[in-house]
């Protein structure tokens, strides 16, 4: 973390340069048993890789919505900060029909087709992996991202002041995300370098989105996001706690450290 960082991109970015290899993001999904884990660097090349396909081939660019249709899950994780970098708004669970580019996981195609843009179908697959066949009308992002490039520079400056993401309906410009992020990290149980958050908070509020990424990226933290974890009887909760050396949780009805 750096005290010039004013975007969430520049949180990576200084994330980048101090520790590559520490664990940002580990993922799981205990509906189908996946679990990834994700350091800075194979996140940040995610995010590079997923910027250069927004910007290059979707034609977004700042200002420009991108209505992010995806649950709490690293792929999501990586569109946000894709956006951050390109300049674009993420728009979290917002109109189609009034999007630039719509991104949508496998269960929300119909509605994304509203947008009279560009379409971007995830399968959230296992390991990234892409649908068996793509939905007519969409790009499939597992088949496009491979082949971007590995490095990413916007073709025009991000201003921090600049509108940056939109959740339940609240405007954050990229300053504030990081303001409130870092504000908040604390009352989250993120006191620095080493604290790792266990989160199953959806992606559809601030809150679930600071407690799954934003909060853990400002504090040179990590995050352990968690999907279906209600099937998690409290043994098997209490085991992946210690395995994974989490310090503070956000679980709906449990929000304290």
């Amino acid at each position: 973390m750096n005290a010039t960082d004013r975007t969430p991109a520049d949180l990576l970015r200084s994330a980048l340069a101090a520790d590559p290899g520490r664990p940002l993001v580990t993922f799981y999904d205990d509906a189908t048993g996946e679990r990834v884990e994700l350091s800075v660097a194979t996140f940040a090349n995610w995010v590079a890789k997923t910027a250069n396909l927004l910007q290059g081939d979707l034609g977004a660019g700042p200002g420009d919505r991108v209505t992010l249709l995806l649950p709490a899950h690293w792929q999501t994780a990586v569109w946000l900060l894709a956006c951050s970098s390109v300049g674009a708004i993420a728009d979290v669970g917002g109109d189609p029909a009034a999007a630039d580019v719509v991104v949508s996981g496998p269960d929300s195609l119909e509605a994304a087709r509203a947008c009279r843009g560009e379409r971007v179908a995830l399968a959230l697959r296992p390991l990234g992996g892409r649908f068996p066949q793509p939905p007519a009308g969409f790009a499939d992002y597992a088949v496009e991202v491979p082949s971007q490039g590995d490095r990413f520079a916007p073709y025009a400056p991000v201003d921090p002041e600049d509108p940056a993401l939109i959740v339940a309906g609240r405007e954050f410009s990229g300053a504030e995300v990081v303001e409130r992020a870092r504000a908040e990290a604390t009352g989250l149980g993120l006191t620095g370098p080493g604290s790792r958050i266990l989160s199953s908070l959806p992606y559809d509020t601030w809150e679930g989105l600071n407690a799954g990424l934003y909060a853990a990226l400002a504090t040179d933290g990590s995050v352990v996001l968690c999907r279906h974890l209600e099937s998690l009887d409290e043994e098997a909760l209490a085991k992946r706690i210690d395995s994974e050396r989490v310090t503070a949780s956000a679980r709906p009805g449990h929000h304290a450290p």
